[in-house]
């Protein structure tokens, strides 16, 4: 009876999560919409934009090209939703505990991180058409160049974390729980620092955004990835792209900005959780602005080449010099607490 019970629960704030991830995400595209506005000096689409096109999307047809795969092409934007939601189930939201959070861990995040974007290819793929075709290459050689240095930041948290004799401490529960901050010196704050860089630049490529969107450049391949797409199957897609927005914020805030405002000011458990989530948002959007919203409108599109080589050689310099500052760091500050 027991276990029914905590079955419906988690079942319940599962739903109430996943209804959470899809609102929020929308309206992070909206914001990212009117920012990018502002930065060039337009008024912009109102915040509720995001709505309205997906309103519009679902109410449209679904055409399948004649020469495409239709299982296929129909069921890759469904499960570029259905995976971008499970993600987020793993993540903590400010205070609250994420609803799959002790079943899996920061690398498990990591590897589910692809699934949308396999889907997006798969898609491509079974279109038929030329543009996804070249699209999809370029998604695949898109995300092995920036798989190594998100692995990096992944590999650097957790060990410094269990240099310092945190337990589990691949679990994001725990990296929330115990700010990386707290346990590094001077040489382990830079470490920090040069990894926070590298994960801000890896989040744009997750998210197929300027300056890494060469898999969809509408200039080239008149929307690559996605050009035969449209109406419900597009709609799809377009939420998953909202709601990958909000796990990638959520991801940087959940290792890099863990704070909460209930930690330092007393409040009732229902007005904290409130507060908390209000605080947490303000957080992934102020983190998607840096990382997102002001890189596509100060930057051009790359070609692919420079993308894998900003991500193999430069972006992965840094972030292996981030590991190296959190190795030193760890045996200087064990170094010390022995002097003591």
């Amino acid at each position: 009876m027991t276990g029914g019970l905590e079955l419906a629960i988690l079942a319940g704030w599962t739903i109430v999560v996943t209804i959470f991830g899809l609102v929020a995400g929308l309206v992070l595209l909206g914001i990212d919409r009117k920012l990018a506005a502002h930065m060039q000096a337009r008024v912009g689409p109102p915040l509720r934009q995001p709505f309205i096109d997906f309103r519009k999307l679902m109410i449209k047809e679904s055409v399948v090209p004649a020469n495409a795969i239709p299982w296929m092409f129909n069921i890759a934007p469904v499960i570029a939703l259905i995976s971008s939601l499970v993600i987020l189930l793993y993540i903590p939201l400010g205070s609250i505990p994420s609803p799959l959070g002790a079943f899996g861990d920061f690398v498990l995040v990591m590897y589910l991180l692809t699934v949308p974007a396999l889907a997006m290819v798969a898609g491509g793929f079974a279109s038929g058409s030329p543009y996804a075709t070249v699209g999809a290459q370029r998604e695949m050689v898109t995300m092995i160049a920036y798989e190594f240095p998100l692995a990096i930041v992944v590999v650097a948290i957790a060990w410094r974390l269990g240099a310092a004799g945190i337990p589990d401490a691949f679990s994001l529960a725990t990296i929330a729980a115990h700010p990386v901050w707290s346990v590094v010196g001077p040489l382990g704050i830079l470490g920090l620092l040069l990894l926070l860089v590298v994960l801000a630049v890896v989040s744009p490529a997750e998210l197929s955004r300027i300056p890494f969107d060469s898999q969809e450049a509408e200039t080239e391949l008149a929307g690559g990835l996605l050009v035969e797409y449209s109406g419900r199957n597009l709609a799809m897609f377009y939420l998953a792209q909202g709601v990958k927005t909000l796990v990638m914020g959520a991801i940087a805030v959940a290792v890099f900005f863990p704070w909460n405002i209930s930690s330092f000011i007393s409040m009732p458990g229902g007005v904290a959780q409130v507060v908390d989530i209000v605080f947490f948002l303000l957080k992934v959007i102020l983190v998607m602005f840096f990382s997102v919203s002001l890189a596509r409108v100060a930057m051009a599109r790359f070609r692919i080449n420079q993308i894998v080589s900003l991500y193999w050689i430069y972006i992965g310099v840094i972030g292996l010099s981030g590991l190296i500052l959190l190795m030193a760091d760890a045996v200087l500050v064990s170094v010390a607490g022995g002097i003591i």
